[in-house]
């Protein structure tokens, strides 16, 4: 009974730490997108010049800089950082049961849901219709 609640444990925390890296990747265009724009913009150039976007990486640059970046750029990282949470809650029956195999970032697994979106789940359609 401990093999089994221990794995159980162990298949749910790597779920999250999957869909999390997932979405940090895709903050990373929330929070500086390309094309030069974006609230954080300075702060990245200022902090984070040397980092190579993707990955999640610029997201990280900015959280372990947070007590210095401007605050425009703090309450963007918040705002995403609610968004990702509402996401997850809202969709994550649907992510597992249409997009299990569908790797995480570059917005695949939002494409996927909404190639499913008459199948969703009315929680997930709610989130998509409000985003």
């Amino acid at each position: 009974m401990k093999k089994i609640l221990l794995c159980s444990c162990s298949v749910i925390a790597a779920l999250f730490f999957v869909a999390v890296a997932g979405l940090s990747q895709d903050q990373d265009q929330e929070v500086a997108p390309k094309g030069g724009k974006g609230v954080c913009r300075a702060d990245v150039e200022k902090f984070c010049k040397g980092v190579r976007p993707g990955g999640g990486r610029i997201w990280a640059c900015l959280k372990s800089n947070e007590a210095s970046i401007s605050q425009p750029c703090r309450d963007q990282m918040a705002q995403a950082r609610e968004r990702g949470k509402e996401f997850h809650q809202a969709c994550r029956p649907d992510v597992q049961k249409f997009c299990k195999g569908i790797p995480r970032g570059k917005g695949r697994i939002i494409s996927c849901l909404k190639s499913h979106e008459a199948d969703l789940g009315e929680p997930c359609r709610a989130f998509f219709k409000k985003n």
